[in-house]
């Protein structure tokens, strides 16, 4: 049952248009446009190999956070999640499928904005370990966070705050703009947002050919037992 469900969660997100652009076609053009034009001052080196790795980070946020948020919210709004708690799926089964359904919709990200990276010429380096082991944490937290959002928010105002929370940490939180570039108090506080710390442990790992980000992982973990605690003690099925 739970995997019936996971495969009709990650179709209807494919087919909806919407969904499509936040999570596939948003990152993509970022990616392209930011690594081919010299907009922004990503320090030495070649842009595509500071911003691949934080459009990554980006990708997590927009499929685990903001899509999912929007989503559940609405599916809570027309009573969806109601009916589906009614099933013979339990309700953790509901929440697996969920989690299945970004986690496959994350590696169909993952492939494209890679392919598209090494096309602009990227170099890869570091452990691959570590860099799942970032995303899976990475992809808790945002999940968490998209959950709690959905489950206590009305679906309105979930699909504002989802949103906004998405553009402002687009801006903020280290995916394009470097972290130095908001001075040292600026800095020290953005670096604890979940796609800060996500963004910045994939960059050590994968531009800077650094070992596990120790740091950044215990940022996320916090973030990832903080939210889906709140979500699993918050959460209103209708």
């Amino acid at each position: 049952m739970i995997a019936a469900q996971a495969a009709l969660e990650t179709r209807m997100l494919l087919r909806n248009g919407e969904q499509l652009l936040l999570t596939v076609v948003i990152p993509t053009l970022l990616l392209a446009l930011f690594s081919s034009v010299d907009i922004v001052d990503t320090g030495k080196g070649e842009a595509v190999d500071f911003l691949a790795p934080g459009i990554l980070a980006l990708a997590v946020m927009s499929t685990a956070f903001t899509g999912q948020a929007i989503a559940t919210g609405f599916e809570r709004r027309y009573g969806v999640l109601k009916r589906l708690a009614a099933s013979p799926l339990p309700r953790w089964g509901l929440m697996t499928a969920k989690t299945a359904s970004v986690l496959v919709t994350e590696v169909l990200q993952i492939i494209l904005l890679t392919v598209v990276a090494f096309a602009l010429g990227w170099s890869p380096h570091g452990d691959p370990a570590a860099v799942l082991l970032l995303l899976v944490v990475g992809t808790a937290a945002f999940s968490g966070l998209g959950l709690l959002m959905a489950g206590t928010l009305k679906a309105e105002a979930t699909l504002a705050a989802a949103n906004l929370v998405f553009l402002l940490l687009l801006v903020g939180g280290g995916v394009i703009v470097p972290l130095e570039k908001f001075g040292p108090a600026g800095q020290q506080v953005l670096a604890l947002l979940p796609i800060s710390a996500l963004s910045d442990g994939l960059r050590d790992v994968l531009q800077h050919g650094a070992g596990m980000p120790w740091g950044d992982l215990g940022v996320l973990a916090v973030w990832a037992v903080v939210g889906l605690a709140a979500a699993g003690k918050f959460f209103r099925w209708e």
